[in-house]
C-alpha cells in the first residue's frame, strides 16, 4: 500500500463512529492474526490495513493482547452459536451437514475466525489461550454429542469407535476449512453443497465386514 492510499484511507476514517471505528480495527486485525497468527501478527500491520494509526489500537484495545482477545471472543462465539443452531433435528448424516452449512456460512464473510481459535502460535499461558480455550471446547463438545447420537446403534457398540469417529469429525471440520481458503471463491452454499456430495456417497459404502483381504 503506497503512501497516498494510506493517508487517504486514514482521511475516510475521520468522523467515522467509534463503534465503526472499532469493527473496522477488528476486521482488519483478524485478517491479520488470522494469515499469520498472533506471534507474527503486526499491530501495525492491522492500522495500515484499518487506515488509522498504530497509538489508535492502545486506546481502543489497551495492547496487542486486548486486541487479539477481542476478535477471539468475537470469532469464538459467532461459531459456537451456530454450530449450536444446527443440532436441531435428526441425529444422522444430516445432522454433519447441518453442522458444516452451519460453519461455513459463519466463516463466509469472516473465514479468517476459524484461525483465530485454533491458532498454534499462542503463548501456552495467559489469557489468550484460556479464552481459545473455552470456545474449541465448546465446539469439541458440541461435536463429540453429535457423533455419539450417530453412532448410538448396535454397530457402534465399541466406545473406541466413537473416540476415532469423533477424531475423523474434528479432522473433516479441519480440512473443509482449510481446503476452503486455498479456494475462497467457493461461496459457504457451494461449500454445503460439496460436502452434502461426499457424504451421499460415503453413505452408499460397503456394510461393515463386506470388503475382504484379497
Amino acid at each position: 500500500m503506497g503512501k497516498q492510499e494510506k493517508a487517504a484511507r486514514t482521511v475516510g476514517t475521520k468522523g467515522m463512529p467509534r463503534k465503526d471505528r472499532e469493527r473496522l480495527i477488528l476486521d482488519a486485525a483478524a485478517e491479520e492474526f488470522g494469515r499469520k497468527g498472533y506471534a507474527r501478527g503486526s499491530t501495525a500491520e492491522v492500522a495500515s490495513r484499518a487506515g488509522i494509526t498504530k497509538p489508535m489500537i492502545y486506546e481502543y484495545f489497551g495492547s496487542k493482547d486486548g486486541l487479539y482477545l477481542t476478535c477471539l471472543e468475537r470469532a469464538g462465539t459467532r461459531l459456537v452459536a451456530a454450530v449450536s443452531s444446527a443440532q436441531e433435528g435428526p441425529s444422522d448424516l444430516t445432522r454433519a451437514a447441518r453442522t458444516l452449512a452451519a460453519i461455513f456460512h459463519a466463516l463466509e464473510t469472516r473465514l479468517d475466525d476459524w484461525e483465530l481459535v485454533y491458532d498454534t502460535t499462542l503463548p501456552a499461558d495467559g489469557a489468550l489461550h484460556t479464552a481459545a480455550t473455552v470456545h474449541r471446547r465448546e465446539l469439541n463438545r458440541l461435536g463429540s454429542v453429535g457423533v455419539a447420537e450417530f453412532l448410538d446403534s448396535p454397530l457402534a457398540e465399541d466406545p473406541l469407535d466413537t473416540d476415532l469417529a469423533t477424531h475423523l469429525w474434528y479432522g473433516t471440520v479441519s480440512a473443509a476449512v482449510t481446503w476452503w481458503r486455498h479456494h475462497p471463491e467457493q461461496t459457504a452454499a457451494e461449500m454445503t453443497s460439496r460436502c452434502e456430495r461426499i457424504f451421499a456417497a460415503l453413505s452408499r459404502a460397503p456394510e461393515p465386514g463386506a470388503i475382504r483381504p484379497a
